[in-house]
Order: structure tokens, then sequence, then C-alpha cells
């Protein structure tokens, strides 16, 4: 392919459209390359934006859809029954107004373009190729613009852009404790460069990704936000807008907008159905941002109003602050009227849906045989696969963000070659698990991020039980927990579990495993006694082992028919005779 400018390069466009893109970006007169007009852009409703049909097992042709062709937690079987009435039912019209550009959006001929910035709109923080496409006039007047707060948008002119008008907007900085306001902040972005290009009178719009690296937003969290703040937008001032360009510089954004596009702007009764069951259980209100019960406005009467009023007006009793030792005292007439739940301050929602969970195992308290026998809570709720594919999608997006170095240090698990299948291998070591001293909290992140690059195909995992019988292990409730948040790919993809120097307990527990969490996972489970056993199934040179761990098999086996090098750790067979 010849080189050209990476704005002429469409990631999901049709033969004839990269034609004449390619055309249409030849360099003219002078070294300027021409504008590219939004005919020449793929438009998402576009027959040629499928995928081509590819044959199925019975021979037939089936039809398949851009997204279904990524790999997703989640498969149509998987949610049988649907979710009632779909969020986001097909619409062409509204359809026929999104397009999907791979490149920078400064050579399209559109009203107004998106300037992803700063507070202070500097030139260092915009959006790279901006300003050097539109000339320093930019500069000077974003200078008189006295900057822009998070989450709103101001407009200048576009100056030597093929755009009439620059909206800049200033994205949130994200982390994990306030994650609600980030995805509020960045929805408002999206809505707040809408309204000011309607107020405008413009018509058509190319946004890049607003998020950036530096702010540590997370990919496919923040396209969420961005998709379906732009759908509830156009539901409502549909016939205000002509045009929406999504614009992705990475292959791996290209990627994530053409998975995510059919979830809420499905073209077929088909897509529609999907999206139901693959949707995340938050899409946010009739403006796409979050919804969050306990910050929602509750209307009370007037002080006036309750004076004429027949019915007198309960006054709250004092009520502590969510977390604090502080109590609120009232100190003004309209305290009274203030709603304490509105007023207290909302714990992280991890921490209440933990609450929740464990609610409801006190309720279902009685005759509990796996609490009994130690096993472990094993009474939280039951999950469906879309509520596993969100609390997964949780977990990896707030490990993304953290820096867990200190759980990588103490090798408890780690990645290693792959088994005697050509599978890729997981290896956790049982003894590195010092519970005492262990946030088991950014444990299971580090697990969660960890295991992400291999459940996306078939694995296996090597576990190294020896001497482990000496630190407190996790209880059953614990491995529960902790599957739900691999999600049901990693159960699908799990191919055996090699246990290394298995006790009398262990083997128990897994037998608990098998009968009251999954049988289908932990039926995979390989006991092996020997090192020299575990290599028929994992070569030896694919396989990083702590040196207690030759040096338990020794003791254990007795060093029958084997020789280990002390310096390459090696194990070899003695020699006969």
């Amino acid at each position: 392919m010849q080189n050209r400018s990476p704005a002429a390069a469409s990631a999901s466009a049709s033969p004839g459209a990269v034609a004449a893109a390619a055309a249409a970006m030849a360099p003219g007169v002078g070294g300027v390359e021409p504008a590219v007009t939004l005919d020449q852009v793929p438009r998402w409703s576009d027959p040629d934006q499928r995928l081509p049909t590819s044959p199925t097992a019975a021979g037939s042709e089936a039809p398949a859809s851009s997204f279904l062709s990524f790999a997703d937690p989640l498969d149509a079987a998987a949610g049988a029954g649907g979710r009632g009435a779909s969020r986001f039912p097909v619409d062409d019209e509204v359809n026929s107004k999104i397009y999907l550009w791979r490149g920078h959006p400064w050579n399209l001929e559109v009203d107004a373009v998106v300037n992803s910035t700063n507070e202070s709109l500097d030139e260092a923080h915009s959006s790279p190729g901006l300003h050097a496409a539109a000339g320093p006039e930019l500069v000077e007047e974003c200078a008189t613009l006295g900057g822009c707060r998070t989450g709103m948008a101001k407009m200048t002119n576009a100056y030597d852009l093929p755009a009439r008008k620059v909206i800049h907007t200033v994205g949130p900085k994200y982390a994990v404790k306030y994650h609600t306001a980030a995805e509020s902040a960045l929805s408002h972005c999206y809505r707040s460069c809408l309204e000011l290009l309607v107020e405008n009178g413009l018509e058509s719009i190319a946004m890049g990704c607003i998020y950036t690296e530096a702010k540590n937003y997370p990919r496919e969290p923040a396209a969420h936000v961005a998709i379906r703040t732009v759908r509830r937008f156009l539901e409502k001032q549909n016939d205000k807008i002509t045009a929406v360009v999504f614009c992705t510089i990475s292959s791996s954004d290209t990627e994530i907008y053409k998975r995510l596009l059919p979830l809420y702007f499905p073209r077929d009764k088909q897509e529609e159905d999907i999206a139901s069951l693959k949707l995340p259980a938050d899409v946010g209100d009739e403006n796409g941002e979050p919804i969050i019960d306990e910050r929602k406005i509750r209307i009370k009467t007037l002080p006036a109003e309750a004076a004429n009023s027949k019915y007198p007006v309960p006054v709250p009793a004092d009520n502590p602050l969510s977390g604090s030792g502080l109590t609120r005292r009232r100190n003004s007439k309209m305290d009274s009227y203030l709603d304490p739940t509105f007023m207290s301050i909302v714990k992280d929602p991890d921490l209440r849906r933990k609450e929740q969970w464990e609610k409801s195992a006190q309720a279902k308290k009685g005759f509990n045989c796996a609490k009994l026998l130690g096993f472990g809570d094993l009474g939280g709720p039951a999950l469906s696969a879309a509520e596993e594919y969100s609390l997964h999608s949780r977990y990896l997006a707030k490990a993304n963000s953290l820096n867990l170095s200190e759980i990588a240090e103490m090798k408890i698990i780690y990645r290693g070659g792959v088994d005697s299948e050509g599978r890729p291998v997981m290896v956790v070591v049982g003894a590195h698990f010092l519970l005492r001293c262990l946030d088991l909290e950014r444990f299971v992140l580090y697990v969660v991020k960890e295991f992400e690059p291999l459940i996306q195909k078939p694995y296996s995992i090597v576990y190294f039980h020896s001497a482990a019988s000496l630190q407190v292990q996790p209880d059953l409730g614990f491995m529960k927990r902790l599957q739900q948040m691999l999600g049901r790919k990693h159960q699908r993809n799990l191919q055996a579990i090699y246990v290394l120097h298995p006790t009398l307990g262990l083997r128990t527990a897994i037998f608990a495993l098998q009968l009251l969490v999954d049988g289908d996972v932990w039926k995979k489970v390989v006991y092996v006694d020997r090192l020299m056993h575990l290599f028929r199934y994992v070569p030896r040179e694919q396989l990083s082992i702590p040196d207690f761990v030759f040096q338990h098999d020794l003791e254990v086996n007795g060093g029958k028919g084997m020789i280990v090098d002390p310096r390459t750790k090696h194990v070899y067979q003695r020699p006969s005779g």
C-alpha cells in the first residue's frame, strides 16, 4: 500500500471509498492537501461496512456483522431469554448520520472538529497535529478565551482547516476512586460539543477520542461513554445534525469502536438482539450519563408550602455522615428539609456491591454446610453472564489504572512458557500466597490483569502446592468470587490445571469446588505427585521453578530416580545400574 496521510486511511472503508479518499488526498498545488468530504468517508449504515458473508458449518451463507468478528466474553447462547426490550433499538435515520474514520479529523470538510485539550487550552496539550494544520492564529484566539473547565466546551474559528470551526473541550483525569465522576465528566464533554454545534447552527462534526493516555482513562469504558452519549443526543436532536464522524488514530481504538458501535447503533434486528445481551448493566440515563440513585435530587415541600399544608413535614433526625465519625448538626432552618441520604457521602460502588453481597448471604442464613465445613461463604448471589462481563470489565479497568508492582514482586502468579500442546501457561505458587500480609483486593486486581491476555485463547495453569500447606489458604467463597471476576471466557478456554504435590486437604478442597462452585472448571484438575511427571505435560525449559519446590520434591519423594543439577536446577533421571 502506498504511503499517504493517516487521515485518508479508514480502517473500515470499502474499496471504493478508500480509492476515492486516496485520490482526494493526492498532494495539490504547493503541497497543500485537499479536503476530504463526507462523501469520501465510510458511513456506518452503508452495506459495504459489514463483513462479507462467511459459510456456516451447514454450508449456508450467514451475515457476519463487524462486531461479531471480535472475541467477546459473552455469546448469544449465554444469555438465553434476553434482557427485555432493547434499550437502543434499530434506527436507520440515526444510523445514517454516523461515520467511522481512521485518522485525524483535521483534513475533513465538516462544520466543526473537536480538539481534546487542557484547562488552559495550551497548544502543547491539544490534539496532535491540530495547531500545525490550523496555523498560528488558532493559538492567538485560544489565548483570549480564558481557559475552559473540565467537561465543558468552547468554540473558535478553524483558520487554515477545511472545517468552519474548532470546538475545544477538556477531558477528565481518571482515577478508580472517582470512576463515576470521570464518566460523568466525559459524557459532559461529548454532549457540550454537540450542544455547542447545534447552538451555532452547525450540522456536522468530527471528533476524535477525547480521553488521552496522559489522563489514564481506560480506552474501552471511554468509548462506551462516547458512543452512548452521541446516540442519546441524536435521539433528541436528530433533525439538527447531519453527521457525526468518530475518528480513531490507533488500530486498537478502531477495533474497539467497530466492536461497540453495533451495541448502540444496531443496523438490523440481529445486531439489536445480540446487543441486548452484551450491553453493560449501566448504559446511563436519557443523556448517557451514569445513573446514581443515591445522588438523585429528592423534591420536598418548601417551608412556605409546609406552613400552609395541613400535613406536618417530618423533620429528620441527625444522621452521621457515611464513612465519617462526624455528626451533621442542624444549624439552619433549611437544613431540616435536606434529605440525609442525598447529603451523605456515597460509598465506592464496589464497596456497596460487597455489602449487598454480604447482606444477601445473611438473608440466607440457616444451615450452611459449606461454612460449617470451613469452606467459606458460598451464599453470594449468582451472577448472570452480563453481570459477570460487567464485573470483569470494571475490575480490568481498575487494574490497568493502578501500579501493582508490589504484588508482582511476591511471585504468587507469573507467566510461564507453553505446555506440550503449545498452550500458554500461567504459574501459581501456593507457598508465596501470604494471606496475612497480602492486600486481597489488590491481589485480585493483579490476577485479573495478568490473566487477561491468556484467557483469550486455550491455556493451562500449573499450581505448585509444595509447602503451601504451611500457609493459610483462601476459602472456597473467595475462589468463587475470583472465578466470577475472571469471567466465562476464562472458564471456556482453561484446558487443564496441573497441581504439583497435592495434599489430602487440597484434594478435599478441590472436590468441594467441583461440587459447590463449578464442576466444569475444577474437573480439569490433573494431580501430579512428582516433578518428573509434571514435565510430561509442561517441558522443564518452559517453567521457572522456585528452589524450594525442588527441595520439597526430594523430601517427599526421597529423590528416588532423580538427580537435580544444583546450578541449573534441571532434573535428570538417575542412570540405572
